[in-house]
């Protein structure tokens, strides 16, 4: 636990100036946990015997957040352009006997798509107007569903949740975890609007909340759903005492794209 919070606050110190800065450094930082990430989903399904294009899946997931954070009206033809180019290295990998090839095709293209595409909302949403304080309401959200289902599940989890995905969670721990995101909404929600430029209401800050609080351990239980499947407990190891990067942003790719969908529509 001493490493993991240790482990947090450096996250936390390199993490606000980036995010306060925007630009080249938060690219890099985001770009980093995606790209680290991809990395890892690679080894993943390594791991159960296929061969997904690495440098296809890391190189494109750079060129789709590249594009997305730099040069928006270009990240959708930059997402294409690396799944034609996956086809094609599959391909050949078939012609040269690879009988797997379409099912590697198929597992390049969700990375490309879930963490190049979708990971990329992180840059979408600090790029909103006043896009710090926005992202400091909706990852939050998703911190705080999280720290409350463990804390609760942890001691009063009694009915499992989905024994075959993640022994350990529960739906104490679950619904516990959506209350402290509702909370968590309600009040930065008030505390960005009373104190700072965000125009958002305490309600509707609790009714961000209730939704990322009921969806984003969907992306936890789908990362455990790859690991799981090849009895791997971590994604990864570079960052101590929280596994890998794909492990620590697995809810933050449901957050961001729920959260930037949410500002746009309702806020």
């Amino acid at each position: 636990m001493l490493k993991r919070t240790l482990t947090s606050l450096i996250i936390l110190a390199i993490g606000l100036p980036a995010l306060a800065f925007g630009g080249l450094p938060y690219f890099l930082l985001i770009g980093f946990l995606l790209i680290a990430a991809a990395w890892e989903y690679t080894t993943i399904f390594q791991a159960a015997g296929y061969h997904p294009s690495r440098p296809v899946l890391l190189g494109g997931t750079f060129v789709v957040i590249l594009a997305r954070g730099f040069f928006p009206d270009y990240g959708l033809l930059a997402l294409e352009v690396s799944v034609l180019l996956a086809l094609a290295v599959h391909l050949l990998a078939y012609e040269r006997g690879r009988d797997d090839a379409p099912l590697d095709f198929s597992i390049t293209v969700g990375g490309l798509v879930y963490l190049g595409w979708i990971g990329s909302y992180l840059l979408d949403l600090r790029a909103l107007p006043d896009g710090p304080w926005w992202v400091f309401v909706v990852l939050p959200c998703t911190w705080m569903a999280d720290v409350g289902a463990y804390m609760i599940g942890s001691v009063y989890g009694r009915h499992k949740m989905a024994p075959r995905l993640s022994p350990k969670k529960s739906w104490e721990g679950y619904w516990a975890g959506v209350v402290s995101a509702i909370w968590a909404g309600m009040f930065f929600s008030y505390a960005f609007s009373a104190w700072g430029p965000l125009e958002i209401t305490i309600w509707q800050g609790g009714l961000l909340g209730l939704i990322i609080g009921l969806l984003t351990p969907l992306g936890d239980l789908g990362e455990s759903m790859f690991k799981r499947w090849v009895a791997m407990k971590d994604s990864g190891s570079i960052i101590p005492g929280h596994g890998g990067a794909f492990d620590r942003i697995d809810s933050w790719l449901w957050g961001c794209i729920i959260g930037y969908y949410f500002i746009i529509w309702f806020v």
